[in-house]
């Protein structure tokens, strides 16, 4: 029997090729798409805390729906994950070009001299990240599990929501007992709501 990790790297290996074949053109137009249609989906309409996420490889980029949420008003949030504590930290972000300074992992996090930190249970809605989605609510990261472990933190009246490209969803995420699903996939295309 093939090893879970293993089919996952793989899963992940083929969605990335899919998605580099893609031409800066029709990814953009792709990811314009799923921010117009994140914004018309009612949970995120109607919420007012929003947790979200600065992209990484492989994942939808999220720079101007942070830009475009804080415009219309909305509470965002973003994680901030230390591998050294297994701690998730949320600071509430208010201007990305002054709140954002740079990682020690070389992206992007909050500045906590700037940021003021939000309770767990104020999230109303959560965008989560992923390389690739079953529409079973399965999905896979980046590899490091934190989201796995955070997802599972959130209070079961949070929305778990997923943004990704149509290619990114499969027909089956291989899982472990360790994998929190998500509730719903905005893609492109469609809404994908779990079965």
């Amino acid at each position: 029997m093939e090893d879970v990790g293993e089919k996952r790297r793989e899963i992940i290996g083929e969605v990335e090729a899919v998605l580099d074949a893609f031409s800066p053109e029709e990814k953009t137009r792709k990811q314009k798409t799923i921010e117009e249609r994140l914004f018309g989906f009612a949970n995120f309409m109607e919420a007012k805390v929003v947790l979200l996420y600065l992209a990484k490889e492989g994942e939808v980029e999220t720079l101007d729906i942070i830009e475009r949420a804080l415009e219309k008003g909305k509470v965002v949030v973003l994680p901030v994950f230390n591998r050294e504590s297994s701690k998730t930290t949320l600071y509430k972000v208010e201007r990305c070009a002054e709140d954002l300074i740079d990682g020690p992992d070389g992206y992007q996090v909050p500045d906590p001299t700037k940021c003021k930190t939000v309770p767990i249970n104020h999230i109303d809605i959560a965008i989560v990240p992923g390389q690739a989605f079953d529409e079973k609510g399965g999905r896979i990261g980046v590899g490091d599990k934190f989201y796995d472990k955070f997802v599972q933190k959130l209070p079961i009246t949070t929305r778990k929501v997923a943004i990704a490209f149509e290619e990114q969803v499969i027909s089956q995420v291989p899982t472990d007992s360790r994998n929190k699903h998500i509730d719903i996939i905005v893609t492109d295309t469609r809404t994908i709501y779990k079965i």
